[in-house]
């Protein structure tokens, strides 16, 4: 969902074996289906054997422990019987981020962000990447059409931009694809609007489903002339669809998520053409909100759309937002009575964190503070919350507030991969809000080498993103030379981590990198 707040700005299961020399991260794989724990290139190369003796596809699963999104996918769909049963038919892996070779897997997946799933053949060619984000019964429905033989959605998209026929499932798969997780495997970023945009007009409007959710998938990537653009009839298109329950119930991730988007995107001039048209998709979102056969999340998604619809025209930081009262006292009611009845561990994670966030959207700040502190000991991975109480700290103009959560979040953080990200986004606030406290900036940046020292991934992936936004930071902070001093000695540190990894190693070229970047200014 992409209602989730971002870490930087932004349950227990038996360890399963498959002969790994380090053990596995505290949360393991989510029950019910038989995940294989991949740490290294050797473990998913064993899993790939098994694929290609059983003749089955493989299911990559790359999560970790405290990504919201992670935790709604195990309270969703990792537990349903539907995918237990069709898990059977594939090898299913699940590498955790901080397993110790896991950053290293996604360099060789091309995976990034949590949660991705990627379905493969035996011989390891990608079929598709799952959308996390969907209703959990498109998400089986994708695999089974994965499973039942469909081609491999690149050849499907090549089809599909050429002009070429395509089946019914192979419209579904693409518009069921996760685009989000795609990491330019089948375009580059750049071009995803055009490509989308290119992409609803080819499907025939016979596709139904699969035609609605290409043309809203269109029109929330449309941004600054790239994209689709607004006419009468997308606009009655896009009408009929919220008019309808079944239908915008079929759409309502991407309905969700991109309430706003889609909103400005149609409705491009504040006026009162945008004030009718957000009047329509906030009624959409209000039979979502209720809809009972929805989980928490999504329904508490549906009411973040409609605080996203009520602030069009704000400024995105504006912290005081004038929103209706009726409004402001639904988001009241409905974070209280998930955080009353949520009993699953999954579940409250990925749930109340989104509930923090909306709150303060809804400029509910203490209301906010008071949900993230009561739920610090009933959370498996409270460092996440103290990461949003310092954001929330932070936007209210609270310093040392915000420096103090930042700074126990990172304390509490566990495994290498997520104590480099946390340990980043305290040391970016030490630099932003606290420039003259040296000595803790020093110590804080002088960890996280010592840290990366005794970790084999710390220069692959998410990690090297981490030690690459430290070194930005500290080039910054030593503007003009005035901390040539302290540069020089956390250099020296990471000449001395780089200098021990192997030559051959492609960790060594980027750690190099990142020391010579932290090269005192000449003169």
């Amino acid at each position: 969902m992409r209602h989730r707040p971002p870490i930087a700005t932004l349950c227990l299961a038996a360890t399963l074996s498959l002969g790994l020399t380090t053990p596995l991260h505290a949360a393991t794989a989510p029950a019910g289906v038989a995940w294989l724990p991949a740490a290294a290139d050797a473990d998913v190369d064993k899993a790939f054997a098994q694929a290609r003796a059983e003749k089955k596809p493989v299911l990559l699963y790359w999560g970790a422990r405290w990504c919201p999104p992670c935790n709604q996918l195990k309270a969703t769909l990792f537990n349903r019987q539907d995918f237990i049963e069709r898990s059977k038919a594939v090898v299913p892996v699940y590498v955790d981020g901080d397993l110790p070779g896991a950053q290293k897997l996604g360099t060789r997946f091309k995976v990034r962000g949590y949660p991705t799933m990627i379905l493969m053949s035996p011989d390891g060619a990608e079929i598709t990447r799952l959308p996390g984000e969907a209703d959990a019964p498109q998400v089986v429905a994708l695999l089974q059409q994965g499973l039942a033989g469909g081609r491999p959605v690149k050849a499907a998209l090549a089809d599909a931009r050429a002009g070429k026929r395509l089946s019914a499932g192979e419209w579904r798969a693409l518009a069921l694809y996760s685009w989000d997780t795609d990491q330019d495997q089948l375009v580059s970023e750049s071009e995803r609007p055009a490509m989308l945009a290119q992409l609803s007009a080819n499907c025939p409007a016979a596709e139904g489903d699969a035609a609605t959710r290409l043309l809203l998938k269109a029109l929330a990537n449309t941004d600054e002339g790239k994209g689709l653009k607004a006419d009468a009839a997308l606009r009655e298109r896009v009408r009929k669809v919220l008019a309808d329950p079944a239908a915008s119930r079929a759409q309502i991730d991407t309905l969700v998520n991109y309430a706003a988007e889609i909103t400005k995107a149609l409705a491009p001039d504040a006026g009162a053409d945008r004030r009718a048209f957000a009047g329509q998709y906030d009624a959409a979102l209000r039979r979502l909100q209720v809809d009972e056969t929805l989980s928490r999340a999504d329904r508490m998604g549906a009411l973040s759309g409609r605080v996203d619809l009520a602030r069009l025209g704000l400024a995105k930081a504006e912290l005081h937002p004038k929103i209706d009262a009726a409004l402001v006292k639904q988001v009241r009611e409905q974070v209280a009575r998930a955080d009353r009845e949520i009993t699953d561990g999954y579940e409250r994670q990925a749930v109340i964190t989104g509930a923090a966030h909306l709150l303060g959207q809804t400029g509910l700040w203490a209301d906010s503070d008071a949900l993230l502190k009561a739920n610090l000991a009933r959370s498996h991975s409270p460092y996440y919350l103290m990461s949003q109480l310092a954001g929330n700290a932070r936007k209210l103009g609270r310093k040392d507030e915000a420096l103090n959560w930042y700074g126990q979040a990172f304390d509490k953080s566990e495994g290498p991969a997520t104590r480099l990200q946390w340990g980043a986004s305290y040391f970016s606030a030490l630099v932003e809000l606290a420039p003259k406290d040296v000595v803790r900036i020093e110590k804080t940046a002088a960890q996280m080498i010592s840290e990366a020292a005794q970790d084999k991934g710390a220069f692959y992936e998410r990690s090297a993103r981490s030690l690459q936004r430290v070194g930005s930071k500290l080039n910054a902070w030593n503007q003009g030379g005035a901390q040539a001093a302290v540069v020089e000695r956390l250099k020296k540190q990471l000449d001395a981590v780089c200098g021990k990894i192997e030559a051959a190693d492609a960790q060594r070229a980027t750690c190099e990198s990142i020391a010579k970047g932290m090269q005192a200014p000449a003169g």
